[in-house]
């Protein structure tokens, strides 16, 4: 990956000082009015070999980032943690899959998922979705030739994320991030 600027630029939307911790509607309200601000997503250096990123101000203390998405990239599965979110997409489109079923938190490393468990959606550019705090997805750019562009936010900010490994119906804990491996 390619890291694109570390220190947190102002977003018009964002929400100053502190105050009641953000709703998921709220954080998609966020991301979705960033996402329509043309100069700073035009701000956004792209990379046609890896995704980059600007980190943002959220609302009420939220975490949240501007994406750029080559062709052809994704996040493979992963979760937030325990945090809620949400995302939108700024220009091109993005794919997610995810699981509507809730994980246990603890206590495992293989699970073998039910069968109806998998959804899935496009969101073009002005679409977002928002999302609770045992959501697990994959998000990718399945575009051949066109960068994706995207505003996520999470709250409270991140506090790790697990990357999962699939195989049909297993879902497998491969990896925690902390922060400080993305930050």
């Amino acid at each position: 990956m390619s890291l694109s600027a570390s220190t947190p630029v102002s977003a018009p939307a964002s929400t100053p000082g502190p105050g009641p911790a953000p709703t998921e509607a709220e954080l998609l309200d966020f991301a979705r009015r960033t996402a329509q601000d043309a100069a700073l997503v035009a701000s956004l250096p792209l990379d046609t070999e890896g995704r980059t990123w600007i980190r943002l101000d959220g609302p009420g203390g939220s975490e949240a980032w501007l994406i750029g998405w080559p062709p052809g990239t994704g996040t493979g599965w992963h979760d937030h943690g325990g945090s809620h979110g949400a995302f939108a997409s700024a220009s091109g489109a993005l794919r997610e899959d995810s699981l509507a079923v809730r994980l246990p938190t603890e206590g495992w490393r293989t699970l073998e998922l039910a069968e109806g468990v998998d959804r899935s959606r496009e969101l073009g550019a002005g679409s977002g979705r928002a999302f609770g705090p045992h959501h697990v997805h994959e998000v990718r750019n399945e575009s051949e030739t066109e960068h994706a562009i995207s505003v996520h936010a999470y709250y409270p900010p991140l506090p790790l994320i697990r990357r999962y490994s699939r195989a049909g119906a297993v879902l497998r804990i491969e990896q925690v991030e902390r922060p400080e491996d993305w930050q």
